[in-house]
């Protein structure tokens, strides 16, 4: 193994010279909410809503079965999104109408997608721009659970962290692991 491989490029993510207003994601991983998933973050985030994490209240609900926590499910549709639209992200700036129009229970498998809504120059820093997009997570039945809108700032093209310089150095050990 040698420095000069040849490397293919990967997916590295959008940068904001990429986004125009309307374009539409649909972000690639779907994933499904086991009951681990529900009660460890109930539980981390000292949530002390039994609906989440005991099955036995939960069963005397309209639901008859636990909730998944609203805060994880933001978390994860935000999380789908991040190889789309902010994988060089600067900063988030913020959730906004963040509306939960379908409940979601352990065993649901989360899609998602988002549209560019606006985008703009930031009028502070001139390597970054602003993008606001409307995220939309759907279950395995095309029920949407959550819509939300979410403001980041992004760095442009040949600004920020160039996370593509770092290469695996082959020393004698990590030469030597190849031959076993």
């Amino acid at each position: 193994m040698t420095a000069d491989k040849n490397y293919v490029p990967g997916w590295t993510g959008r940068y904001f010279d990429d986004f125009q207003v309307g374009d539409a994601y649909r972000h690639p991983l779907g994933r499904t909410i086991t009951r681990t998933d529900n009660i460890w973050t109930t539980l981390l985030t000292q949530n002390t809503s039994p609906i989440h994490f005991d099955a036995h209240y939960a069963a005397q609900t309209e639901f008859e079965r636990p909730l998944v926590d609203s805060t994880f499910t933001l978390a994860l549709i935000t999380g789908q999104s991040v190889t789309d639209l902010s994988q060089h992200v600067f900063a988030n700036l913020g959730w906004d109408k963040v509306r939960l129009p379908h409940p979601v229970f352990e065993g649901d498998t989360l899609y998602s997608e988002s549209e560019v809504l606006s985008i703009r120059e930031s009028r502070s820093r001139p390597e970054i721009g602003i993008v606001t997009v409307r995220t939309t997570g759907f279950n395995q039945r095309s029920e949407i659970v959550i819509i939300f809108e979410r403001t980041l700032m992004v760095y442009k093209r040949g600004c920020g962290p160039d996370f593509t310089a770092v290469r695996p150095e082959w020393d004698e050990l990590s030469r030597k692991a190849l031959d076993h």
